[in-house]
């Protein structure tokens, strides 16, 4: 519906205190009309010697006048006034935009393309406009008691209905990339037919449906029995009567796992040990390591590189990352540091690939890294937003009280490692569902890192999410808020699950795979190779909530992939153990780049898409650039420490993290000064005592 515009408010306000006089009169009538002292055959005669007559009518009148009748029409009626507005714009609109359709989309194809043919405003009514799809709510606007249709509310419809089919992608422009059709992306033909057994072989499908759902059915009925027999020893979960006669699903919160004191001790004594470093520093001695910012390429691809251009690199990415703007890290009198150099280099080198290309190399570092590789193998991973306040005014933000108060803001959807290294980040306007942007960057990343097992808080919870990463061969492992609400289903509808019956009561549907099992196959191949958009293609697929039946089909296979999930979840207090700690991981990232990202109150304050996702890129890499950092110290740390023949288990420095941020300083005017000894390609010293300095090597 739409909202009041702020005249009608400004109306409204001045009206209320004849509103409330009104008021209070139809109230003294009513209290005396329910008072039971009051005799029926003398009420009227009571009720007039209070309020009179006159002063009732009056009273009515002005609340007639003053309210509406609580209908969907009246919110409208405020709305068709800017019609004179909206026809300075609609021609324009009607002859530039050119739209297709899909089936779904056809009667709104067939209203606008009406509209097209009727340009000119009329005042009579048209009696033939198509209206196929309209309310009973809009009906009562757009169309007379003699069945014609009034032209200025059929046009607010006609739009009204536009903009839901863009977003449903019922409606799209051949050619867009945001509003195309992502089905012409889809392999099909000759194309299809290339691929198709490279594809079958890569993600291990049949290319019959009932072969391919056999194995699944197995797995997941194994899957139920091995629950149902540990059930008795499983301590954590417990069926209690539902309100509706159905079992619910009680599942206890993990326990806080304790930290043994030798892990206490082997944090604080890396803590202490750890150089402290200024970020310029920092950020310079990783270019030193790895090049990274030899990344950096001018924009026009010419080979040369000026004098120290890997300074004024570090000290642009610093001013972005921190939010802090180019003055401080200015220096006059330093040919790579002035103010012209700076914004020379932050125009024609800081762009989405060269500051792509850079990460990866940062995370194909890191991941060479004993420690890194203690911590995991890169093959989990988990996704994450971190809000960011947009105070500026920009299309590419979006309202939510809770994240963002009264104003406006985006979301920067992280992709973390359990290496804690980020490969991939993707820029939302406001809290869009994670789940729509989930795939995309997981397929769309540039890292040597390939994840197989992604984890997510509750946000990225679907069917079709859950079908599309099986399909794909990923393993979707979402934090569950509220197990007792999830739906378990089986395929077998005979098979005997024991405690789990009750709650396996829900039928998968393998007659609606097998009939579009080709195109869900197409839709991986297409996923694979790269050539249809994840986000576009789910958000066709669903609909705005409604899924197609080509996205109820990927559902029902989804459905098999999630109760499989849900079991291991519910069996297992290792797996949903490791899926809090990936998170956390994750959330403890996002502290980190809240302390570097400490300029302007943390607020955003760029206004194109570009330009944000630039500056917040520029902060992922800088937080993976002290990852690096912290972790090679802290792995020369722990081997000196075995070298002086301290204990340091195995267990412990799994546990470890190199998220720590207390020994940088991130404030202040910033010197790009490199210590001769790191030029020299040697580390700094670490301070096994304050007097005796440690040298590596």
């Amino acid at each position: 519906m739409p909202v009041r515009s702020a005249q009608g408010q400004r109306r409204r306000l001045r009206t209320l205190h004849d509103l409330d006089g009104a008021a209070r009169q139809l109230r003294l009538a009513c209290v005396t009309l329910l008072d039971d002292a009051t005799a029926e055959a003398d009420l009227r005669t009571t009720v007039f010697a209070r309020v009179s007559k006159d002063q009732l009518e009056q009273a009515i009148a002005i609340v007639d006048q003053l309210t509406q009748a609580p209908d969907q029409t009246v919110a409208f009626r405020e709305l068709f006034q800017h019609y004179p507005a909206l026809r300075r714009v609609l021609p324009r609109l009607l002859t530039a935009l050119g739209f297709q359709a899909t089936p779904a989309g056809q009667p709104v194809l067939a209203a606008w393309q009406f509209l097209q043919q009727h340009p000119e405003p009329s005042r009579k009514p048209w009696p033939e406009a198509p209206t196929s799809g309209m309310t009973a709510a809009w009906r009562a606007l757009v169309v007379d008691p003699q069945g014609h249709v009034r032209p200025r509310a059929y046009t607010f419809w006609v739009l009204h209905r536009l903009s839901e089919a863009l977003r449903h992608h019922d409606l799209y422009v051949a050619g867009s990339e945001r509003y195309g059709d992502p089905r012409a992306q889809l392999l099909s033909g000759a194309d299809w037919d290339t691929v198709r057994p490279h594809i079958l072989r890569t993600l291990n499908w049949a290319g019959e449906a009932e072969q391919a759902l056999r194995p699944l059915a197995d797995a997941l009925d194994l899957a139920y029995q091995q629950t149902n027999a540990r059930w008795p020893e499983n301590a954590a979960v417990r069926l209690e009567s539902g309100r509706v006669g159905h079992d619910r699903l009680i599942l206890s919160p993990l326990d806080k796992l304790e930290e043994p004191a030798s892990l206490r001790r082997l944090r604080s004594r890396v803590e202490a040990l750890l150089p402290r470093p200024s970020l310029p520093d920092l950020l310079l001695e990783v270019h030193h390591w790895t090049g990274f910012a030899d990344a950096f390429t001018h924009i026009s691809e010419s080979g040369e590189r000026v004098k120290d251009l890997a300074i004024s690199v570090c000290a642009v990415l610093l001013a972005q990352a921190c939010n802090i703007g180019l003055e401080p890290v200015t220096q006059h009198g330093s040919p790579a540091l002035e103010r012209d150099r700076l914004t020379w280099v932050a125009q024609n080198y800081l762009r989405a690939d060269t500051l792509s290309q850079a990460n990866a190399q940062l995370v194909a570092a890191h991941a060479q890294l004993p420690l890194a590789q203690q911590w995991g193998g890169g093959e989990v991973a988990s996704a994450d937003g971190l809000r960011f306040v947009t105070p500026v005014q920009t299309v590419h933000a979006g309202p939510n009280p809770k994240y963002f108060g009264a104003g406006r803001g985006i979301t920067y959807y992280n992709f973390t490692s359990d290496q804690f290294s980020g490969f991939n980040a993707l820029l939302i306007p406001g809290t869009v569902r994670d789940s729509l942007y989930l795939l995309e960057g997981l397929l769309d990343q540039p890292t040597a890192l390939r994840p197989q097992e992604i984890m997510t808080d509750t946000a990225g919870y679907s069917d079709i999410i859950f079908g599309l990463f099986g399909l794909l061969g990923y393993q979707f492992s979402p934090r569950l808020a509220d197990i007792g609400e999830a739906r378990f289903w089986r395929l077998d509808p005979h098979a005997d699950y024991g405690v789990l019956n009750d709650l396996a009561r829900y039928r998968i549907r393998p007659d609606l795979i097998a009939r579009h099992w080709e195109d869900l196959l197409r839709i991986a191949g297409s996923l694979k190779m790269g050539t249809v958009n994840a986000t576009q293609l789910i958000r066709a697929l669903q609909r705005g909530g409604r899924p197609t039946v080509l996205g109820r089909a990927i559902g029902e296979l989804g459905r098999i992939y999630k109760t499989r999930y849900l079991l291991a979840y519910l069996d297992d207090e290792g797996y949903r153990r490791r899926i809090l700690t990936q998170l956390n991981r994750g959330e403890v990232r996002h502290s980190l780049a809240r302390a570097v990202f400490y300029g302007k109150r943390g607020e955003l304050h760029q206004a194109y898409r570009e330009g944000q996702e630039d500056q917040l890129n520029a902060l992922g890499l800088v937080v993976n650039a002290i990852v690096l950092w912290n972790t090679r110290y802290m792995g020369v740390i722990l081997d000196t420490l075995r070298q002086h023949g301290q204990t340091v288990a195995d267990e412990d420095t799994a546990r470890l993290s190199p998220l720590g941020y207390h020994h940088i300083s991130m404030l202040g005017h910033y010197a790009f000064v490199v210590p001769d000894m790191v030029a020299q390609g040697q580390l700094r010293p670490i301070m096994l005592e304050k007097e005796t300095p440690l040298r590596d090597g």
